[in-house]
C-alpha cells in the first residue's frame, strides 16, 4: 500500500462501520455487504480488497485458496462464492497462512469452516455462516483481482473493506478520503451530543443544535 491508502485505511479502521455506513449513505453510495457477519463481535478489520471470484467446478476439479500466495500483507481478502451456504470456501490452512503473513482478513459471499482456528489466531472473519463441507472440487477459481458485484455493490480490487461488530462495507477507493472526512466529522458530532446530554440537554434539543438529522442528508 502507498502512503495514500495507509493513510486512508487507518483513519476508516479507527472508524465504526455504522458511522461509515451513514458517510456512504451521505454520499449515495451503496456500500453495505448484507448479511455478511464476523464470527465473534470482537473482529475487525480494514484494507485494500484483494478480490476471489468462485463458480461451481461442473465436471471439472478444482481447489480452495491457491490465489493465497498472491495477496499481499494488508489486504482484505473478498471471497464471492455467490452467497452459497452448501460448501465452504474458506479453512483452517487459509487462516494460519494469512495470519502468518499479515493479511488483514477474510470477507466472504458464502460460508467458512475451521472457526476455532480463525479465533484461535484472532483472524478476522466475516461470512453468511459456518459449514464444514469443503468447496474442493465442488467450486473452481474463476478470477482473481477483478470487479466483483456483492448484494448489488459492485467492489473493485483496492476499494478499502472495512468489518467490525456490525458487519462487512466497501468504501470505493475514488471516495475513500471523502467517506472517511464525512465519517470522522459524523463521530465527533455524536460525541458532542452525548457530552451535550451529559450536560443537561434533551437528546432532541442537542441533535437540533449540532445538526444532526443532517449528517446523513445526501451532499451534492
Amino acid at each position: 500500500m502507498n502512503t495514500t491508502t495507509n493513510d486512508v485505511v487507518s483513519r476508516l479502521a479507527a472508524l465504526p462501520t455504522a458511522t461509515i455506513s451513514d458517510a456512504l449513505d451521505s454520499l449515495g453510495i451503496h456500500g453495505t455487504l448484507h448479511g455478511l457477519a464476523p464470527l465473534t463481535y470482537g473482529f475487525r478489520a480494514a484494507g485494500p480488497a484483494f478480490t476471489v471470484q468462485y463458480e461451481a467446478s461442473g465436471t471439472e476439479r478444482g481447489s480452495v485458496g491457491d490465489f493465497l500466495d498472491d495477496v499481499p500483507p494488508g489486504a482484505v481478502v473478498l471471497i464471492d462464492n455467490n452467497g452459497r451456504t452448501d460448501v465452504t470456501v474458506w479453512g483452517g490452512i487459509m487462516t494460519e497462512i494469512a495470519a502468518a503473513r499479515g493479511i488483514g482478513g477474510t470477507v466472504i459471499n458464502g460460508v467458512c469452516r475451521d472457526v476455532a482456528t480463525s479465533l484461535e489466531q484472532h483472524y478476522p472473519l466475516f461470512s453468511r455462516g459456518r459449514f464444514m463441507r469443503t468447496g474442493k472440487d465442488r467450486v473452481r477459481l474463476v478470477a482473481v483481482n477483478t470487479e466483483l458485484t456483492i448484494n448489488e455493490v459492485r467492489i473493485a480490487p483496492q476499494d478499502i473493506l472495512c468489518g467490525d461488530a456490525d458487519g462487512a462495507l466497501a468504501v470505493p477507493a475514488a471516495f475513500a478520503e471523502r467517506v472517511a472526512a464525512i465519517a470522522e466529522q459524523i463521530e465527533d458530532t455524536e460525541a458532542r451530543i452525548i457530552e451535550a446530554v451529559r450536560n443537561g440537554s434533551t437528546l432532541v434539543q442537542a441533535r437540533a443544535d449540532l445538526g444532526y438529522h443532517d449528517l446523513q442528508w445526501r451532499k451534492a
